[in-house]
């Protein structure tokens, strides 16, 4: 074997984990986080937690991403880490796929339909079908389609260059020589935890051991401690992901740990004893692709099967190892937003919008809680706007530093325009309770100084108070359904709040002129009815950059002129409706 068969295995195995990369990422983006929603809403089942996990891990071919999410969910409180266990075993099964439908390359024989199974006679096509799709076809979710179809042709044609490259190899003594140490069972399961923790991809690990196959110098005796190794060594990545993360999300990591340790230690005791009265013939024979994927199967099978009933076991261990602490807090619901989840940008997104709901939700809660005041002061009122406003800040550095984040990942059109509504609306919601604030400030200078409106500027001042609340409410429901409908309706409510502004100021100089009213209450009512001036602004834009970003149109300015001027009617409908609605007294 000379340098350049080296450099052409090198090659191969560069283009068989690149293709196996592309094609899961095309599989996440085709699922569209619905996988992951899948997981996230499981029941405590777990046998359908098994079942789950092995079905998701064999759509997006890795369990490790399988296992990474789940840890992301233990850590953000969506997920028991009872519930974790069953995913975290399925997630083992189902990685299994990968080396199935790798060992169609070893498919022999001369028949048409045999040749036809052949990865090496249908690939090329897939990745015709996968460039047409890229090229030619405008459609995100075909597209997708066909990043799949590319990547497991580039995988594939990997898998084959790595074979005929390593081929040669069975003429090596030196080569024999090596694969005879790893016999030793001890010694095969840390090259197959090594090599797998460096890669960190069983699936991919046991392909690179099915494509050393062809040498004929892979005997069974070989292959099967190695593969116990990968399931080992595969661990690494979930171990990694809980750095950092909560006690609970650590937790799933070490039952994933623990898992595929006592699995494997069992399996081997159990194999070897049998070995050592039986004496299983096959030990010697060469390994082939299938019969590696029969073993990586049965194991994985067997592993479940044997500790599923012990999976409260397996949880009590990972807590014994992971102990509680007093100071640990309860996961916040801004703990959806974990850095894992980036890895699968759709169920960032969506992770994301939930979160930007909350604050809202928040913000919201702020401003009407300050309004209450005006009314009905209390000091209980006034600390909870403040505490309340603090909560939004929160919201907003989480959310926005997230989003910087997720922007830089590849999303798709839906996603992209979600995260610009997002990335846009938090700044509005984070200044309502600003001026919710400002508005709490009023209320406890006029409690403390023992100042109050007259009954006719507390009816006018409630009546502006009723437009603010039905705007808030409206813009809210415009952002949380993305409801385009109903946006058509704030902005003529929020020219009425305008017009409502501005008589409030001239009935209050009417008052003050006839000795009615003092210009220290001015002072006050002006603060007040300007903070809730720019709040209905602030419903305006948030209204405008969703019907703006769903339309695809980024001129506010024009959007906002051909709005108010259009030749329908329907714009001056709307604002005479309000203005009856919202009549001053």
């Amino acid at each position: 074997m000379d340098v350049f068969s080296i450099l052409t295995m090198i090659g191969g195995l560069a283009m068989f984990l690149y293709g196996m990369h592309i094609m899961g990422d095309g599989l996440a983006k085709v699922s569209g986080g619905k996988l992951e929603r899948i997981l996230e809403n499981l029941t405590s089942n777990p046998v359908k937690a098994v079942l789950l996990g092995a079905g998701v891990t064999a759509v997006i071919q890795s369990s490790s991403a399988t296992t990474v999410m789940v840890v992301g969910f233990v850590n953000s409180g969506i997920m028991k880490l009872s519930q974790a266990v069953g995913i975290i075993m399925g997630a083992n099964i189902g990685t299994t796929i990968t080396s199935w439908i790798l060992s169609l390359s070893g498919l022999e024989g001369d028949n048409f339909f045999i040749t036809l199974c052949k990865p090496t006679s249908f690939s090329p096509v897939l990745a015709a079908a996968g460039v047409v799709l890229i090229l030619f076809i405008k459609d995100e979710k075909k597209k997708d389609i066909g990043t799949i179809l590319i990547g497991f042709a580039i995988l594939m044609f990997g898998m084959d260059t790595m074979s005929g490259a390593v081929k040669p190899l069975a003429d090596v003594p030196e080569f024999t020589g090596i694969l005879t140490a790893f016999s030793h069972p001890i010694l095969g399961m840390i090259a197959g935890a090594v090599l797998t923790a460096v890669i960190q991809s069983s699936s991919a690990s046991v392909g690179i051991l099915q494509a050393l196959c062809v040498t004929g110098a892979v005997s069974y005796s070989v292959a099967i401690p190695i593969i116990m190794g990968q399931n080992i060594g595969t661990c690494v990545t979930a171990l990694l992901s809980g750095i950092g993360a909560n006690k609970n999300a650590k937790r799933a990591a070490m039952v994933h740990l623990y898992f595929n340790v006592i699995g494997t230690i069992t399996f081997m005791v159990i194999f070897y004893t049998l070995n050592a009265f039986v004496h299983f013939d096959f030990l010697a024979d060469p390994a082939n692709g299938a019969g590696i994927a029969v073993v990586h199967s049965c194991f994985n099978i067997f592993a479940t099967l044997l500790l599923l009933p012990f999976s409260r076991v397996l949880e009590r261990l990972a807590c014994l190892t992971i102990r509680d602490s007093k100071t640990e807090e309860e996961p916040e619901e801004y703990k959806l937003l974990d850095e894992r989840f980036l890895d699968k940008p759709a169920f960032a997104m969506e992770q994301s919008f939930h979160v930007a709901a909350a604050m809202a939700e928040e913000s919201k809660k702020t401003l009407f809680t300050a309004l209450e005041l005006l009314t009905d002061f209390s000091e209980e009122k006034a600390q909870k706007v403040s505490d309340l406003e603090t909560v939004v800040d929160h919201y907003e550095d989480q959310l926005g530093s997230y989003l910087v984040k997720l922007s830089r990942k590849n999303l798709n059109s839906h996603d992209s325009h979600t995260l610009s509504i997002v990335l846009h609306c938090i700044g509005d919601f984070e200044r309502i309770s600003d001026h919710a604030i400002n508005i709490m400030e009023a209320a406890v200078e006029m409690n403390k100084k023992q100042l109050a409106f007259s009954k006719k500027a507390e009816g006018e001042l409630k009546v502006f108070c009723d437009a603010i609340r039905d705007i808030v409410n409206s813009s809210y429901d415009v952002f949380i359904n993305q409801d385009l409908r109903k946006a058509q309706m704030i902005e003529p409510l929020e020219e009425v709040i305008d017009e409502l502004n501005q008589e409030l100021k001239k009935r209050h100089i009417r008052r003050l002129r006839n000795g009615k009213c003092t210009i220290e209450l001015g002072f006050i009512l002006s603060d007040i009815t300007t903070s809730l001036e720019r709040v209905a602004d602030h419903c305006s834009n948030i209204s405008v950059c969703v019907t703006q970003v769903r339309e695809d149109t980024y001129d506010t300015h024009s959007y906002l002129d051909s709005v108010k001027n259009e030749d329908s009617g329907v714009y001056r409908g709307l604002v005479l409706q309000a203005q009856e609605k919202y009549m001053l007294p």
